[in-house]
């Protein structure tokens, strides 16, 4: 078979699936079989805080995700907790007093985080603003030119002047 006898557009869907797959597979195995609890609402609930505590190595993963010892040893920290009784909010509370606030994937609304929260509306409010004032400078017609004698007296010799070209 030669290159040009081969159908592209298959090629093209089998590489993207080939590339989503790939992106999926790596997160898919953090939790490893032997962290499983074997009650599926405590289970349920362990997986669900995980998913909200940020990995302090990765920093962009939560624990849940990412495949680092240290989210290994807080996914196990978290169900340790539940398994002694801890409430989803004691397990959260547990682990901002140890790690801080920076633990939390969605930090709590507080004021040392007040700018985290604002500052993106905020930004998105001035980009409006922006780009409205470009907008609006654009519509704009030209004003009126005003000349001034001299400039009229010049305007006037050229314009006799090219008509008799």
């Amino acid at each position: 078979m030669s290159w040009r006898g081969m159908n592209w557009g298959d090629m093209r869907l089998g590489a993207a699936l080939a590339v989503l797959f790939l992106l999926f597979a790596a997160p898919a195995g953090a939790v490893q079989p032997d962290e499983v609890l074997d009650d599926p609402v405590l289970e349920a609930r362990a997986r669900a805080l995980s998913a909200g505590l940020r990995c302090l190595v990765c920093q962009n993963q939560s624990i849940d995700d990412s495949n680092a010892p240290l989210a290994r040893d807080l996914r196990l920290l978290v169900r340790e907790r539940l398994v002694a009784g801890d409430t989803d909010t004691q397990v959260i509370d547990y682990m901002v007093d140890r790690y801080g606030e920076f633990v939390l994937l969605k930090p709590r609304l507080s004021s040392q985080t007040l700018i985290l929260w604002l500052a993106p509306p905020a930004l998105f409010l001035l980009g409006g603003v922006v780009v409205f004032g470009v907008f609006r400078r654009r519509k704009r017609a030209p004003g009126e030119v005003v000349l001034s004698d001299g400039e009229e007296a010049r305007l006037a010799e050229l314009m006799v002047t090219k008509g008799k070209e």
